[in-house]
């Protein structure tokens, strides 16, 4: 078995803590996530899915239970030192690219790796060899606002790889694309994943592209009701 990047146990998150409308959003999530991975996280809107991927994430903490990532608990970490754990080891795709205007795809991937300290030769270097995967060498001077929705999200992936982290988080990459663009998103995931070996936890609304992944977890009012692999189908 690979290594463990996400080891989670028991995590509970509840809003409004002692106020009469105290919610309580994820009723005790225990999962793990190995190196090499691709899952899916796949819920219904309110299901918990998004919570849980902002733990996932470090952009917010559990109420309780434990969290691991890379073997560090996150909740041990200041916000100074969680802000280098989401630039280091976590890469972010997100459903509407949050891509800088005004500065061009290069510029874009290369922040990332501004942030954590790399030299500017290493950067372009990186930068372009991203680029080169995700199919947007031609494109690596157009800005955001001269670029289509797929190629937005080219460019957003290729950021979100540019410090090589444990894993990329992709938030419903598809949604704000046409069926024929998000196919080829999901193309890419996979040939990110096959041929560079990249772990990736993908959250969805959809099941058909929950499918596609070597393992489906689904959450339902903030629990995990099943959790299937390839090979097998177990169901909480």
């Amino acid at each position: 078995m690979n290594k463990t990047i996400i080891s989670m146990r028991n995590i509970i998150k509840r809003y409004y803590i002692g106020k009469l409308n105290e919610l309580q959003i994820l009723n005790g999530i225990s999962l793990d996530v190995h190196e090499g991975e691709f899952v899916s996280i796949v819920g219904q809107s309110g299901s918990g899915k998004s919570t849980l991927m902002n733990i996932i994430g470090a952009l917010d903490r559990p109420t309780k239970g434990t969290y691991l990532l890379n073997g560090v608990d996150i909740s041990t970490l200041d916000d100074t030192e969680l802000s280098h754990i989401r630039n280091k080891e976590i890469g972010f795709v997100f459903q509407t690219f949050n891509l800088i205007s005004r500065t061009n795809a290069i510029k874009n991937v290369e922040m990332p790796m501004m942030y954590a300290g790399i030299s500017r030769k290493q950067r372009l270097e990186r930068t372009m060899e991203l680029l080169e995967i995700v199919g947007m060498t031609e494109r690596a001077y157009h800005q955001p606002n001269e670029l289509s929705g797929g190629q937005k999200q080219r460019v957003a992936i290729a950021r979100a790889m540019a410090n090589k982290p444990s894993i990329l988080l992709a938030d419903e990459p598809t949604g704000a694309l046409d069926t024929k663009t998000g196919r080829m998103i999901m193309d890419l995931f996979h040939k990110l994943h096959q041929e560079e070996g990249t772990t990736i936890v993908l959250i969805t609304h959809s099941p058909e592209l929950a499918e596609e992944t070597q393992r489906m977890i689904t959450i339902s009012d903030g629990s995990i009701i099943a959790d299937t692999g390839v090979n097998d189908s177990a169901v909480f």
